[in-house]
């Protein structure tokens, strides 16, 4: 029964991440692998500073031991899982070489932007020629309704704008204890459901699989973090979310389900418009989270208030798509 090969790749996810940390997390302190806390941020998270990050690493592992078990015992290993893979090792990889310089480097400055970019658009256009090689479809469907619309060669760009913005987007959310982690969990959980009902069996484990990793992973990084997955981690789940809309053709869902990540993806181009252009901030300070901060809130009250946002989300989506 899939439904117990779904329970069983949770399972499975949560306990590989779990049994690491207590082995990864010492030895991330050990080669000083710390996190450097901006000076210019909440003066609350100065205290955080060397706290062990790069911690995605093992929810990329577990993630990927998972589901390769799973689905080779419930589907067939194709291009769909091969690609997911391939994203999230790929968008791991180049956080995990921003994680490495800013640890080398003492500084929170890691890969420039432009670095960056150019590794998230090569992992992109791998990604668009092997969907013209399988004849995966380049028509967009309007969420809620009958209507799609054949985009054709502008899937390319597409294909980058999702995949770049959505790491980007995950990344700029990683701000707080547990709020990835937790706003993650509930949204690839979702598209969990929207592969299952699709019959996309290897997507649904897949996605069952980051689930359970990152779970296993909030276990030591909810309030007060013990670890920080890192750009490592939330540009791989950033990856991983894009891919997983673009496999199930959902790509415009994507906005409504990762809505906090948007959310916040706007704080940000708002802050930085509206200074530009009149000399004032909106916030007071960008990301969104950390307005909030700001204004009083307890850390633990912004990170189960935006986990609230992230269900709402989620639940319109799911409904959107299978029920309606």
């Amino acid at each position: 029964m899939l439904e117990h090969g779904l329970l069983y790749t949770l399972l499975l996810a949560f306990l590989l991440t779990v049994l690491m940390s207590p082995i990864v997390i010492p030895f991330l302190r050990r080669l000083k692998f710390g996190q450097s806390i901006r000076e210019e941020g909440p003066q609350s998270h100065l205290k955080k500073t060397g706290t062990p990050t790069m911690g995605g690493v093992m929810i990329i592992f577990s993630i990927i031991i998972a589901s390769l078990i799973f689905t080779s015992q419930f589907d067939t290993i194709g291009y769909d899982v091969l690609l997911l893979i391939l994203v999230t090792a790929g968008f791991g990889l180049l956080g995990f070489l921003d994680d490495y310089l800013k640890v080398a480097r003492k500084k929170n400055l890691g890969l420039t932007s432009k670095q960056k970019f150019l590794g998230q658009v090569v992992i992109s256009a791998i990604v668009y020629v092997v969907l013209l090689q399988v004849g995966l479809s380049t028509e967009i469907a309007v969420p809620g309704t009958d209507m799609s619309l054949d985009i054709g060669l502008l899937y390319f760009p597409l294909i980058i704008v999702m995949l770049v913005g959505a790491s980007n987007a995950v990344n700029l959310t990683d701000g707080l204890d547990g709020l990835v982690a937790g706003t993650s969990a509930v949204a690839f959980g979702a598209f969990a459901i929207i592969a299952y009902s699709l019959e996309l069996w290897s997507v649904s484990i897949f996605s069952i699989a980051v689930v359970g990793a990152v779970l296993g992973f909030l276990v030591f990084n909810a309030h007060p973090a013990k670890v920080f997955m890192g750009d490592t981690g939330s540009l791989a789940l950033g990856g991983a979310i894009a891919m997983i809309a673009i496999l199930t053709k959902t790509e415009l869902l994507l906005v409504i389900i990762g809505g906090v990540f948007v959310i916040e993806t706007l704080s940000v181009i708002l802050q930085v418009a509206s200074f530009k252009l009149r000399k004032k901030r909106i916030f007071k300070m960008s990301p969104l989270h950390h307005h909030y901060e700001l204004s009083g809130w307890s850390e633990w009250r912004v990170v189960v208030t935006f986990w609230t946002v992230g269900i709402i989300f989620a639940v319109i989506g799911v409904y959107v798509e299978v029920w309606v």
